[in-house]
């Protein structure tokens, strides 16, 4: 799609696309400060899509992918302790990072090698430890999960102070009734009370 013809609206999405607020966004594109004019103009569908496509293109451009993304997810939430350890002839665990590939050295999240001295005198040897930590399996397969739905998540809705929520029986006649009342006031609650590009920005 090609730039907005709106010159504000164009800034306004380019600051959105870079991650600004929406305040601070609607400011940088040149308005004055509004407390509900940013939201309304961040919801105008030209303004999304037009968000979206500098997003995307901006993520093209860097090559990352949903794919992508997952498939790094992937190497942390399936690592194995075993594709770092190997077993000595008396069957203690060492580590061996020699055969390491590219996909497992993404899981790691922390090498750490101590070189220290042990005992003293002519019993003394040199010592070195060391010490790995796998990134988080949990978080990145609930992150993979989330992706692909695996998890519903359980919304509860209550009323004031977690109370019930209070409901009201009304007729069709009076909801009529009261939209007729709000149209004589000339207040219809559907309608912004001004554009960002009205008085009001």
């Amino acid at each position: 799609m090609p730039r907005l013809d709106n010159p504000r609206h164009e800034r306004f999405a380019q600051a959105r696309a870079k991650g600004e607020a929406v305040g601070v966004a609607y400011i940088t594109a040149g308005y004055k400060q509004h407390d509900s004019n940013p939201t309304r103009l961040d919801s105008y569908p030209e303004v999304v899509a037009r968000i979206a496509e500098i997003q995307g293109r901006g993520a093209a451009r860097a090559e990352i992918t949903i794919q992508r993304v997952l498939e790094e997810l992937a190497k942390v939430g399936f690592a194995n302790m075993a594709d770092y350890m190997r077993a000595g002839a008396d069957g203690d665990p060492y580590l061996d990072f020699s055969a390491l590939s590219r996909d497992q050295a993404a899981a790691l999240a922390e090498v750490t090698v101590e070189d220290f001295r042990d005992g003293r005198g002519e019993d003394a040897r040199d010592v070195r430890r060391v010490k790995f930590k796998l990134a988080d399996k949990l978080g990145a397969l609930e992150k993979i999960g989330n992706h692909l739905g695996m998890f519903k998540k359980k919304l509860e809705v209550t009323g004031a102070d977690g109370g019930p929520i209070e409901t009201k029986d009304v007729s069709a006649r009076d909801i009529l009734a009261d939209r007729l009342a709000r149209l004589a006031a000339g207040t219809r609650s559907d309608q912004p009370d001004s554009e960002p590009d009205g008085s009001a920005g």
